[in-house]
């Protein structure tokens, strides 16, 4: 049985720890700049994998679909606890040295990873979007398919998923929770570790929710006027 001293709940006596407080900040830029870096990696090989699937050879789009699939398919701790043990085994294996590489990139390029996949699709979707005339108004202009879809389809295709990235996004930074398992110093890394400074398991976490919420909400506001903005051109 857990007992639990319901005082805590509105002990809040960890603000004047000044030390908690700077942790729970340097978290939350920690938080914001790997979901930052995380949408652009998904960004980059998002488009890699739109690409792919739309105009590579037959082993190209197989390769991109098992990809895609394994990814939305499977939950993103099983890739961060892969992607954190798989390459050091691997390496310990090849040269019996221990792999010693931050958690920071380790939890960035597993969000960012992760964030491909969905970003691949909602590309792909963009690009598909695009009325088909485009591609035949490029080509009686002398542009072949990689120029058609560079200069004309593309920049169309940006402009109708803009919303979506920036749901992405906002998912994103609310996943990124997760890699405090790995024992990389986000937020929620430094929230746990404030309730065991002060003894105290709620306001901490409590205050960690606060800050999410409030980024995640100025994230959403900023992609409805995103929203209203392209709906009005």
């Amino acid at each position: 049985m857990i007992l639990l001293d319901i005082s805590k709940l509105y002990d809040f006596s960890f603000f004047f720890n000044q030390q908690v407080i700077l942790d729970l900040i340097s978290g939350l830029f920690c938080t914001l700049s790997i979901a930052f870096f995380g949408i652009i990696i998904g960004i980059i090989i998002g488009i890699i994998l739109a690409i792919g699937k739309l105009v590579g050879n037959k082993f190209v789009r197989g390769v991109v679909t098992v990809y895609i699939n394994f990814v939305r398919g499977t939950p993103l701790l099983l890739q961060l606890y892969m992607l954190y043990y798989v390459p050091a085994f691997i390496w310990h294996e090849m040269s019996g040295a221990s792999l010693n590489w931050s958690n920071y990139i380790v939890g960035m390029l597993a969000v960012g990873l992760n964030s491909a996949a969905y970003v691949g699709e909602i590309f792909r979707a963009g690009i598909n979007s695009v009325d088909k005339g485009q591609f035949e108004a490029a080509s009686s202009l002398g542009f072949d398919y990689k120029t058609s879809l560079k200069l004309i389809i593309m920049p169309q295709a940006i402009k109708n998923i803009l919303p979506a990235l920036g749901n992405e996004f906002i998912a994103l930074t609310k996943e990124t929770a997760i890699i405090s398992v790995i024992g990389a110093r986000d937020l929620m890394f430094y929230s746990k570790q404030a309730t065991a400074i002060t003894y105290n398991p709620f306001t901490p976490l409590f205050m960690a929710g606060i800050l999410y919420f409030i980024v995640v909400y100025s994230l959403t506001k900023g992609v409805s006027i995103i929203e209203r903005k392209f709906a009005n051109d």
